[in-house]
């Protein structure tokens, strides 16, 4: 009889071990990103768009798909976003019948301060590894996750 090894299957032992990290991990990381939202008055979904738009302007359509939202919800979050001064909205350059959903000066201020609070937050976890290890470990997760670029 082959063993999982030999057949390319995970030891069931090896698959809850690696199960049991991933949620013992997601628990730690989510306990960082509810204190980072709760001490900034934010809600766990507005940080989400936040870090989300960190790096670009998304239509509202895309952006209630990224987050799984029913458009009509992510209008009601980006009002409440835009009257804080978080966020704001523009005709989309590529068609000006959509509407483009950006950070304003001070929701990208914000947002790379939230960066760097959980960044450091996170730091006793991924120093642990050395940098070979992390780009391993990202890699790996962005393959699993169905995010990789490769």
């Amino acid at each position: 009889m082959q063993t999982p090894r030999q057949t390319g299957q995970a030891d069931p032992t090896e698959q809850d071990g690696l199960v049991d990290a991933l949620v013992q991990a997601a628990f730690t990381t989510m306990a960082v990103l509810n204190r980072v939202a709760a001490e900034n008055d934010l809600s766990l979904t507005q940080l989400r768009v936040l870090a989300i738009l960190r790096d670009r302007r998304l239509r509202m359509a895309g952006l209630a798909d990224y987050l799984g939202l029913e458009k009509s919800t992510m209008t009601g979050l980006v009002d409440r976003a835009e009257k804080r001064g978080l966020l704001e909205r523009a005709a989309s350059p590529q068609d000006g019948r959509a509407v483009d959903v950006f950070l304003s000066a001070d929701g990208a201020e914000l947002t790379e301060r939230l960066y760097g609070e959980v960044l450091r937050s996170l730091a006793p976890m991924t120093d642990a590894l050395g940098a070979v290890d992390q780009r391993r470990l990202r890699l790996l997760l962005e393959r699993m996750l169905g995010t990789s670029a490769a």
